[in-house]
């Protein structure tokens, strides 16, 4: 699959924020392409993921958390670009509709988009897929919760933004 991250200018800070979360990590989820509009992350195949060791069929629990990073990575992308700010934006609810299992041995896409910003709602909506979008594994519909920016901590911001962390107890102050 071709991508061109340079292309799309949220790419880094989506990626640094599916980095902070552990299960991302342990999946080994990368984020090929982010903007306002949308995100592709890609799940690479591993036989840890099996669900069904029978037919080597990844775990559907595994395509829900690929669905969820990605409505979660397209709704950071969203409020950051409309804003300039960040949010910390918990799942509410997320609705996945598993249309056939994925292919054994090959990557798992997840595009999804965050269509509406309310005051305190953003709304998404999500494919997973293998070969093409229009053959999809997966639907999802999803909506996050809007927590105020100042509820962001500096640690967090500092990930996102792709700032050196300070050790415990320093600052990154001017003295």
């Amino acid at each position: 699959m071709k991508v061109n991250p340079d292309f799309f200018p949220l790419t880094q800070m989506a990626q640094r924020f599916v980095d902070q979360l552990a299960q991302c990590r342990r999946l080994g989820l990368t984020v090929l392409e982010a903007s306002e509009h949308h995100v592709l992350i890609e799940l690479p195949y591993s036989t840890e993921l099996i669900g069904y060791p029978d037919t080597g069929v990844i775990h559907g629990g595994v395509i829900t958390t690929l669905m969820d990073t990605a409505c979660g990575s397209a709704v950071v992308s969203a409020i950051f670009q409309k804003y300039q700010s960040l949010e910390i934006s918990p799942t509410l609810d997320l609705r996945v509709d598993y249309m056939k299992p994925a292919q054994p041995h090959k990557s798992v896409y997840g595009f999804a988009e965050c269509y509406k910003l309310s005051s305190n709602i953003a709304f998404t909506r999500a494919i997973a897929y293998q070969d093409s979008i229009d053959d999809p594994i997966a639907h999802a519909v999803g909506s996050f919760m809007r927590i105020s920016p100042e509820m962001v901590g500096d640690a967090f911001r500092q990930a996102l933004m792709g700032e050196a962390v300070p050790p415990l107890g320093e600052t990154n102050e001017l003295k």
